[in-house]
């Protein structure tokens, strides 16, 4: 347990505490990137159960992507108030050990092709839990650094737990061919592989992170927080960005495959391997390039510039649908992912930014007010990557019903672009309208 922490406190800071946050992210890192592994694990396995006997709807199999996503973002709410209810490191290590139940779930529900729908959903909903530690991640970390860097820190605690998405669309392939010893697939290792790195994050939360005695419980705050209406804002913003990053990410294999069925995979030896890796990855990688551009520029800046991109990408893809071409639908995704990584690191920045200039705080954007302010900032990055998250649920189900009802995406992808363009003109007004009180502040 660490007393009197003040990451604004610069001689405590230089004074070893930039060291103990940095141990602290580091950790939080590897196990937020195996959560959001275990989160993204049904929309991976998903595409893979046909060849192994499972004969599931076009329904039925958007259930299985969407799923984890629903149920991981009902759980963002619990988990970022159980950070300063019982400890940062605490909580951390309790939420690793969580992931130890869809890891081995997932192994014996897809070992046997008769296994019921409705068990294979309750245990994609277990996955879940992977995602639900975000929230906690990010509330714990923003505890640990100063207003000034908060944006790169956060966007790089994000980015690491994103990229696991990236990392279990290259690697699950390799594991199912590889656990089976080269006779059939075995799908079960696709869960179970992930089983000694997730004991690795539980001992290297133990060993390694703190508990700090200042982000205690603040129920005051968490109440503040709830009934300040720009939590509520920045929760629909993130929706269009986080929302989309996880949303497509998950349902990303699915689309190329119903799209270009024989460009869906790429032979490696044995192993089958999507290229839709390429979008977690690209969309993981620019977040913390978000972070660190609204730092410098301002969070609401660079948030209308990610929202713009995500709305031209989008076009893009329906323009390039009816041409059949691949590399270039590819291409238009990863236009998208990009802005969405942009965009999940500025409105992250954004959130500190307004909590301090509502807390009275002149320089909102360089220092982060008091405790209190923190503690009601960290409630609302919980609240707001709760229902932001909700996206990785509204995006595959939007996609399987256009796909269901007119045979296309294109009409959800419109409805899409229209949301953006929605959230550019909420952003607009806020955050950068010259008569309001946040202008040109965040």
């Amino acid at each position: 347990m660490i007393d009197n922490w003040d990451p604004e406190n610069h001689v405590q800071w230089e004074g070893g505490g930039r060291a103990i946050a940095q141990r602290n992210l580091r950790w939080s890192i590897f196990a937020e990137f195996l959560g959001f592994i275990v989160w993204q694990l049904w929309s991976i396995v998903v595409v893979q159960l046909p060849a192994a006997g499972f004969t599931f709807d076009i329904g039925q199999t958007f259930w299985l992507i969407s799923m984890p996503a629903l149920v991981g973002a009902t759980l963002r709410l619990p988990y970022t108030f159980l950070v300063p209810k019982v400890g940062g490191r605490n909580w951390t290590i309790i939420s690793a050990a969580l992931l130890l139940i869809p890891s081995i779930s997932l192994g014996f529900a897809v070992s046997n092709p008769e296994t019921p729908f409705g068990v294979m959903l309750f245990i994609a909903a277990l996955a879940g839990f992977g995602g639900g530690n975000f929230a906690s991640s990010m509330s714990n970390i923003n505890f640990f650094f100063p207003q000034r860097e908060k944006g790169y820190a956060l966007g790089l605690n994000a980015a690491g737990g994103n990229i696991g998405v990236a990392v279990a669309q290259i690697v699950v392939p390799f594991v199912i061919i590889i656990g089976a010893v080269g006779t059939t697939k075995n799908l079960a290792f696709a869960g179970w592989f992930w089983i000694p790195f997730i004991l690795i994050a539980i001992f290297g939360a133990y060993k390694f992170m703190n508990n700090l005695s200042n982000a205690k419980a603040d129920f005051a705050a968490s109440a503040a927080a709830l009934r300040d209406p720009h939590t509520w804002i920045m929760s629909i913003l993130y929706i269009g960005t986080f929302g989309s990053f996880i949303g497509f990410a998950g349902v990303f294999p699915k689309v190329i495959q119903t799209q270009f069925p024989e460009l869906s995979n790429f032979q490696i030896g044995a192993a089958g391997i999507t290229l839709a890796f390429l979008g977690a990855l690209v969309g993981s990688l620019s977040r913390p390039f978000g972070g660190k551009l609204a730092d410098r520029f301002g969070g609401a800046k660079i948030t209308v510039f990610a929202f713009t991109a995500m709305a031209v990408g989008a076009l893009a893809v329906v323009l390039t649908l009816p041409v059949g071409n691949f590399w270039l639908f590819l291409g238009t995704f990863l236009f998208i992912f990009a802005a969405t990584g942009i965009g999940n690191g500025s409105t992250y920045r954004m959130i500190p930014s307004i909590f301090s200039a509502r807390s009275g705080v002149e320089d909102a954007h360089n220092n982060s007010g008091d405790v209190s302010t923190t503690r009601k900032t960290s409630a609302a990055i919980g609240i707001i990557s709760a229902i932001g998250a909700y996206g990785g649920f509204i995006i595959p189900q939007v996609l399987g019903a256009s796909l269901g009802s007119t045979g296309s995406y294109a009409t959800a992808i419109y409805g899409f672009v229209g949301a953006y363009v929605v959230f550019i003109a909420m952003t607009l007004f806020f955050y950068m309208r010259r008569g309001s009180k946040l202008g040109q502040r965040v």
